[in-house]
């Protein structure tokens, strides 16, 4: 039986004592469920816990042992084993590890962010107006959140996005720029990607000058058979996931969007929260409290889905990156050990920005008959002139996190309320670099220690793997070159060929 079978009996204990109850109860609850780390602090006082179940979700984190996990993911030990590889993220933003291989990964690291700046120099004093960044995934949406989350008014450079195989993606991109004021970066961990290397080929046809093309890849062999020199290659490394990868040369575009200083300040920031993660005690510790909430309201209250609703526009784009980051991390159904999980892993993570998500699906959050947690995302120092707003949209942030948990009475049932709907509130002090690494890192250790607690690994993604091998094999067949081996897919393609 899995050790977290016993909190289904807290969570039966407490089945008929509401959220506003819970709360009412204990005068200290508001502001002991809270932590605070430098600029990022974390209220989990409305989660659907008393401090007795909170006490066996920080024993099952003792039994876990997750201290003992974090240091070795931390110093670089194995902790993919079914592709034998460690996942030293933390070592491209920091020096937190004392291992050889840690100390060396991060030498490799800060020798890459040194190649890195003189490619960014190299850039800013050319011609070259606009970059296309050129990825998916891993090597899309992490840099995409942070480019658009810190872009400011007048930067040097404007950075756009090609990830979709659609050619209207890269259509609708290169439409409005200037081949000439164009450089382009292709981003591949491994340089197979299909999509991208298709992509890649549009726009260096496009650009017709090879000279203003550049690459981050591990496969410079690769690399150089597309047509992109050493000189303008940046390295990756097996011992960073795509996922993680930010924060490696896969940030150039980050870079060129906000400036090399910025990027690394965003590189402190996450190094603080590594710092805080590998030092703090479990009851102090910011992302062991975020991952027993996750698994508490996965495993006890059994939430198939989670919603991430961060109230700045500026962070639109985080529910897309923490879709990758959460789903493809926690999606896997067997142990490390490869035998069946022994209960519920991943929830479907879905969100958006409010206040516009509270004209969109809001409705079934309140009334809906399922109980959907959230983490709402509030950033306290606004980067406007436009007081009223920031106050409303603040205003609006709170509101929505009491009525979520308190509800409303009502002698009319369509305007009756249950409440006891669960959230954490995430707030920054301001939307800076620093803050910004900081809530990246905390999501991305608050995956890991999940893992730990599902007993799976956090690293891999095989799942990704078996949609891209059956395209593969169908191109032939979408061509007229081969017939599919699928009863329904051959009918498909039959349709396909008549309507095409």
């Amino acid at each position: 039986m899995s050790p977290l079978a016993g909190l289904d009996a807290h969570a039966q204990r407490l089945a008929g004592t509401p959220l506003a109850d819970l709360i009412d109860a204990d005068p200290a609850r508001a502001r002991e469920f809270a932590l605070r780390v430098g600029p990022l602090y974390a209220n989990f006082a409305r989660q659907r816990y008393d401090r007795v179940a909170l006490d066996a979700l920080f024993d099952l984190a003792m039994r876990a042992d997750l201290p003992a996990a974090m240091q070795c993911q931390l110093e670089g030990e194995i902790v993919n084993p079914t592709e034998g590889r460690a996942a030293l993220h933390s070592a491209l933003r920091g020096d937190t590890a004392r291992s050889a291989f840690a100390l060396a990964a991060r030498a490799q690291a800060v020798s890459a962010q040194l190649r890195m700046r003189e490619l960014v120099d190299a850039l800013e004093a050319s011609a070259v107006t606009d970059i296309v960044s050129i990825g998916i995934g891993g090597s899309d949406l992490g840099p995409r959140l942070v480019a658009d989350a810190l872009a400011l008014p007048g930067a040097r450079f404007r950075v756009h996005f090609i990830s979709n195989v659609d050619g209207h993606a890269a259509r609708r991109v290169l439409a409005t720029l200037d081949p000439a004021r164009t450089a382009a970066i292709v981003i591949s961990k491994t340089f197979g990607t299909q999509e991208t290397l298709l992509n890649g080929g549009i726009v260096r046809e496009w650009l017709q000058d090879d000279a203003r093309l550049f690459a981050v890849s591990t496969n410079a062999q690769r690399v150089a058979d597309f047509g992109i020199p050493p000189e303008r290659t940046l390295p990756m490394w097996d011992w960073v996931g795509g996922r993680y990868s930010l924060w490696s040369a896969v940030g150039f575009p980050i870079a060129l969007a906000v400036g090399m200083d910025r990027f690394e300040q965003l590189l402190a920031g996450a190094a603080d929260m590594d710092a805080h993660v590998a030092a703090a005690p479990l009851r102090g510790n910011i992302a062991a409290w975020h991952a027993l909430t996750a698994v508490w309201n996965r495993n006890a209250l059994h939430a198939a889905t989670q919603a991430v609703l961060p109230y700045d526009d500026r962070l639109k784009l985080l529910p897309n990156y923490l879709q990758q980051l959460v789903m493809e991390s926690l999606g896997k159904s067997v142990q490390v050990d490869g035998s069946a999980v022994e209960t519920e892993t991943v929830p479907v993570w879905w969100g958006g920005a409010g206040t516009d998500t509270q004209h969109s699906f809001f409705q079934a959050l309140h009334q809906g008959t399922q109980i959907v947690p959230a983490d709402f995302i509030g950033v306290l120092q606004a980067d406007h002139p436009h007081a009223r707003n920031h106050a409303a949209l603040l205003a609006n942030l709170l509101a929505q996190t009491e009525a979520l948990a308190n509800g409303q009475a009502s002698d009319d049932p369509h305007r009756r309320y249950a409440g006891n709907r669960p959230s954490t509130l995430l707030l920054l002090d301001a939307l800076t670099p620093q803050s910004l690494g900081m809530l990246i890192a905390l999501y991305e250790h608050s995956v890991y220690l999940q893992s730990v607690l599902w007993r799976i690994n956090a690293f891999d993604q095989f799942g990704v793997e078996l949609g891209k091998q059956v395209a593969n094999r169908l191109l032939p067949a979408l061509n007229g070159e081969s017939e599919a081996d699928d009863a329904v897919t051959r009918e498909l393609l039959r349709e396909f060929n008549a309507r095409r």
